[in-house]
């Protein structure tokens, strides 16, 4: 299914965009070049990143500084309470924003928050939809333009885009095509949702399901416990974050690519779950730079 973007200027009700990572930015750059009324742009305040702990700001910062909109980052969010009040009947769209929205929010806007998800929901409800249809071998996923509701993820739903998935995704290539997918279909979408035509359909709660938050312990592969099929897509779907790691002769690596093989022939050939093994293609060390299994294997072979 292919959707076009609609470009629009005629709707000047002013809209309060609520994003904060790269996920974000391709939505809102979209509904700018597209016409809408950019109103304020709420994301998270500065953070410190990096080695060197230097101050960073979010992505869709810069972006809406560069187009002269306002950018609000408050700790609470009912601290811009007063500042949505002075909208005439705002709308909200939220792309990737990482903080749960209050109701007492939620109802400032008319018809409420506009939500990109990067799921077919109800399925894979959360914070790691992405992530979790790789790592679970699906064979499509998809985005879903849906209505905000106080309960995560369960509002309901103007319309969705299914995209197939064809095995070989990796999590950036995938967060990239999501990103364009879901511009694309809020888009479409946008302006009767605006206009009051298109009116959003419930979730069936029976088919719910749930994605959890990812962190640095979910890197650890389990040989014992896992088969080196799993291995394989969850290197794919944690490449970036939290990453894939194995302790092979004592030296922790972190795997970015490996393929399933049939023997052993070196070292970074592992053996998984029920004789399963996986063959490792590139890695690198904490703290080193990526290099081939052949750079890695040659390295230890050096008197």
């Amino acid at each position: 299914m292919v959707i076009t973007p609609q470009t629009t200027s005629e709707t000047k009700q002013p809209i309060v965009f609520f994003g904060t990572e790269d996920f974000s930015l391709e939505s809102l750059k979209g509904m700018i070049n597209a016409g809408y009324n950019i109103a304020a742009v709420v994301t998270k305040p500065d953070s410190k990143k990096g080695r060197g702990q230097t101050m960073s700001q979010p992505v869709v910062k810069k972006l809406a500084t560069k187009h002269k909109i306002p950018v609000w980052q408050p700790n609470k969010l009912t601290e811009i309470a007063e500042d949505i009040k002075k909208f005439d009947s705002p709308a909200g769209v939220l792309v990737s924003f990482g903080k749960i929205i209050p109701e007492s929010i939620i109802e400032l806007f008319k018809p409420g928050i506009i939500n990109v998800h990067p799921s077919l929901l109800p399925a894979y409800r959360g914070p790691s939809p992405i992530e979790s249809a790789i790592k679970d071998g699906l064979t499509k996923t998809g985005v879903t333009i849906m209505q905000l509701a106080a309960k995560m993820d369960a509002g309901p739903i103007y319309g969705q885009l299914t995209y197939n998935l064809d095995g070989q995704e990796t999590k950036p290539e995938l967060y990239e095509t999501m990103a364009k997918a879901g511009t694309a279909t809020l888009l479409s979408l946008l302006p009767s949702i605006l206009d009051g035509t298109l009116r959003p359909k419930p979730q069936d709660e029976s088919l719910a399901t749930y994605c959890g938050l990812l962190d640095k312990q979910d890197a650890w592969l389990k040989p014992d416990e896992m088969s080196a099929e799993s291995a394989e897509r969850q290197i794919r779907a944690h490449l970036g974050f939290p990453k894939s790691k194995i302790n092979i002769d004592g030296q922790d690596i972190i795997i970015t690519s490996a393929h399933i093989t049939d023997s052993k022939t070196t070292p970074l050939d592992v053996e998984f779950n029920e004789g399963s093994i996986l063959s490792i293609d590139s890695l690198y060390v904490p703290g080193g730079s990526e290099m081939t299994a052949k750079a890695y294997l040659n390295g230890l072979r050096k008197p």
